[in-house]
């Protein structure tokens, strides 16, 4: 799979998708993107892909935001521990990252877009939240955390400006013993700058002296006896604030597991989101899985390329033509179609959109490619053997379910060779069942193409009088290299063109204004003599599987072909099963909730009543503890039916009304109570 991505540039859509996502966890997942095997799944992350698209269209942006790093402070917190201001206002911002969240799906919910119903499993613990706001500011314990925090700080002020004023007293008093005019703290005590002659004239105690031992920092015994006090009121206040984190960090414990939750929830929406921005990146549009074994491509760009100057693809594969022979100038845009069409099939396959106008494709079990010279000189493969031992591995896991592409079919080996091997493999390509895609430049493999049933041949067309690709495929003609068209165009001299076509096409009969009608003989001679002369009598010798192909002409309708190698004995590997969706099962299941039902709620896991049964927009409203949540009807499994719980003509209303609504509803229903209202929580 890895090589597959690599091969089709998936891994460079994965890496512009990665940088769509915020979250580690997002990051991840993406990476580990695949093939998706299960229509039900499938067709669940293709319609979130689209959901997303909606919502960032109508909503914008949604406020989403990495929490890394919060579930080790929940996990200090839930050990008993406590947290630090920093901590807890690290905390705080992410409780206000999930309100914002909240805020935004309500809004997509207004929108009437079914992702949005996510929010109902959001808790923004708001209470918390506030109190967090209001305890902690700039990464430290407010002063109004509480009533005695702010008295003792208070308290605190006070004595410092005693201390202070005791301290510069005692310098007014005594201005010839000062060797500056200002106090000054040292090691928590206010001290005066004494000159060293008169340390004996000032009552105090010495604390500290200048580096010349000239001065002298000496803390008057006025404003000493108020540093005890002071250290008293910094103790306690030390003890409070130590208090109102053990008290915040306790909270944030209780709630650690609703926050863990909320952290889930986003990085969930995170990777959902990233789908949907990724699918902006490139404009594109939701595929349409069918059951059908088709491909159906209409204005189908390649993803990384610029749409600007990118031609529009129109491509169909199926309905009775299982495979594709691709043809066509070099240059002219024949692997860049297979890659677009691999491509997207793909990255439909993985729940992502695909950059078209329209599509419709089948899922598959694999898809097999063989694209690049795959040249190793570590592993002493040349590009022919690379290309034999991929085409190898992908017919051991070909299946009647799988895609294949093949860029350059047959090529790296003599042409005559090359040829047979490359019609064998259609051959055994055309048996598996299996859509295929092929690119080539043998005419042989061209009149093979229209001989076959189930195979069309495919072109590129290609702009003679400017020497120029047009990279618009057409299917059911073939095409032509046109090498010597591009070398007469570009200069070289008439004698080498003669000499050419005599070493291709056997005759010189070449026309000044070009060489038209090379293409046509050599189409209709497949069975000509490949021993043509050389030189002066010079023949050239044939392998045995050339010389065989040429007296057979061509292959029978569902005989294998000869060639060089055979393909007996071929063991094939496990392939994974596409797992179908049942026809109307998700209906069914829908239908199937009724009020009373017990279910489990997803992700959850949380066990709930059903309060209203399924409504229009597949929506239907749950009753878990302490509150109702309305949630999509996919998210929902049903644990035990209502008839099982309880008897018939139960009164629901004992479980899903509040003890008031239930005495106002008797009261109303014996007689009319004037200005009453029920009202139905939210």
């Amino acid at each position: 799979m890895i090589q597959t991505e690599i091969s089709l540039e998936f891994d460079k859509i994965k890496t512009k998708w990665r940088e769509c996502a915020l979250t580690e966890a997002a990051g991840k997942k993406i990476e580990d993107a695949g093939m998706i095997l299960s229509e039900t799944e499938l067709a669940g992350r293709l319609r979130e892909t689209t959901e997303s698209r909606q919502m960032l269209e109508k909503c914008g942006t949604p406020p989403l935001v990495s929490l890394e790093g919060i579930e080790e402070i929940l996990t200090v917190a839930e050990k008993g521990m406590c947290l630090t201001p920093e901590e807890l206002e690290q905390m705080a911002g992410a409780y206000v990252a999930v309100k914002r969240l909240k805020d935004y799906l309500e809004r997509g919910k207004s929108q009437g877009i079914p992702l949005a119903y996510y929010e109902e499993t959001l808790e923004p613990l708001e209470e918390l939240r506030e109190q967090l706001r209001y305890q902690i500011r700039n990464g430290q314990v407010s002063d109004n955390a509480s009533r005695l925090l702010k008295t003792l700080r208070g308290d605190i002020l006070r004595a410092e400006d005693r201390m202070r004023e005791k301290a510069e007293a005692v310098m007014r008093a005594n201005k010839e013993c000062m060797s500056d005019q200002f106090s000054t703290i040292r090691n928590g005590h206010v001290c005066i700058p004494v000159k060293k002659e008169y340390k004996f004239k000032i009552s105090g105690i010495l604390i500290d002296k200048s580096s010349t031992g000239n001065t002298l920092f000496i803390e008057p015994s006025a404003a000493g006896k108020f540093y005890e006090e002071l250290q008293e009121l910094r103790i306690d206040e030390e003890n409070e604030v130590r208090r109102i984190l053990y008290e915040l960090s306790a909270l944030i414990a209780e709630n650690g597991e609703a926050m863990v939750q909320n952290i889930r929830m986003m990085e969930k929406l995170d990777f959902i989101f990233s789908k949907g921005k990724l699918s902006e990146s490139y404009d594109g549009r939701e595929p349409k899985i069918i059951g059908e074994r088709r491909i159906f491509l209409r204005n189908a760009r390649h993803p990384l390329m610029d749409p600007e100057v990118c031609v529009p693809l129109q491509f169909s594969l199926g309905d009775g033509v299982n495979g594709i022979v691709i043809t066509g100038p070099n240059t002219g845009g024949k692997t860049v179609a297979l890659k677009t069409v691999a491509l997207s099939c793909l990255m439909a396959q993985c729940g992502l959109h695909i950059a078209c106008e329209e599509a419709e494709i089948c899922m598959n079990r694999n898809i097999l490619c063989d694209i690049g010279d795959g040249q190793n000189l570590s592993e002493n493969l040349s590009t022919f053997s690379a290309h034999i031992v991929n085409v190898l591995d992908i017919l051991r896991r070909v299946t009647p379910e799988s895609l294949v592409v093949m860029d350059e079919l047959g090529s790296g080996t003599d042409p005559a060779e090359g040829m047979g091997i490359a019609v064998a493999i259609l051959e055994e390509l055309k048996k598996s069942g299996a859509l295929f895609l092929v690119t080539t430049h043998y005419p042989e493999v061209k009149t093979y193409a229209e001989r076959e049933e189930g195979i069309v041949n495919a072109r590129m067309t290609f702009d003679r009088e400017n020497l120029k690709p047009l990279y618009r495929m057409v299917i059911g003609e073939a095409g032509e290299s046109c090498a010597f068209y591009i070398a007469e165009r570009l200069g070289m001299p008439l004698s080498m063109l003669r000499r050419a076509a005599r070493e291709a096409y056997g005759d010189d009969s070449c026309r000044e204004g070009g060489l038209e009608g090379q293409k046509e003989r050599r189409q209709g001679d497949t069975g000509r003599d490949r021993g043509k002369t050389l030189g002066d009598g010079e023949r050239r010798e044939e392998c045995p599987a050339a010389e065989a192909e040429r007296k057979d002409g061509a292959c029978a309708q569902g005989q294998q072909p000869e060639s060089a190698f055979s393909l007996e004995g071929l063991k094939k590997e496990f392939v994974p099963r596409i797992e179908r969706a049942r026809t109307g099962a998700s209906k069914k299941q829908a239908a199937s909730f009724r009020r009373g039902d017990s279910v489990m709620v997803y992700p959850d896991r949380k066990i709930g009543i059903v309060c209203e049964p399924v409504n229009d927009k597949g929506v239907l409203r749950v009753q878990l503890p302490g509150k109702k949540i309305w949630i999509s009807h996919k998210r929902v499994k049903l644990q035990v039916a209502a008839e099982e719980l309880y008897p018939e003509d139960y009164d629901f209303s004992i479980i899903f009304d509040t003890v008031e609504n239930r005495k106002l509803r008797h009261q109303m229903e014996r007689k009319y109570v004037e200005g009453a209202e029920i009202r139905e929580d939210s």
